[in-house]
């Protein structure tokens, strides 16, 4: 069996947030997460200004959060993927299987995880998710 070989095609935003095929090194992890992150913060920002604290309001709920937009559980849904395909590449990136991204359902443990994911260094070289950090691999023919 033959090493993977690199892909030919680019590699653009659309491979960096959907597709969990490949490596990515840490730059573009935290860059990634960090403008996912920062696109939550704004319809969440939003929806606490419509909260009126004066008035009494105490307790805040995730389901009213959800229920505040039509859309808000396909953009949920769609966070969710982007962020299991920045955490499997990551995962390759380091030599490790993808399958240890079932972690970032663990309440509590995903968040160390993905931090601890971002700060650990990859694999400098080829290894059998690619041929090396921030690439693609196709299977040999």
């Amino acid at each position: 069996m033959s090493a993977p070989q690199p892909h030919p095609g680019p590699h653009g935003p659309l491979w960096l947030f959907f597709n969990p095929i490949g490596r990515i090194s840490r730059e573009p992890y935290w860059l990634a997460f960090g403008l996912v992150w920062a696109l939550f913060a704004i319809p969440l920002s939003i929806w606490l200004q419509t909260l009126d604290f004066d008035a009494g309001v105490t307790q805040v709920d995730l389901a009213d959060f959800v229920d505040s937009n039509p859309l808000m559980p396909f953009m949920l849904l769609a966070l969710q993927w982007v962020e299991l395909a920045l955490v499997i590449k990551r995962l390759q990136d380091r030599g490790l299987t993808g399958f240890l991204a079932i972690l970032v359902f663990v309440p509590l443990f995903n968040i160390l995880f993905i931090i601890a994911l971002g700060f650990l260094p990859g694999n400098p070289g080829p290894n059998v998710y690619g041929p090396g950090p921030n690439s693609r691999w196709q299977r040999p023919k």
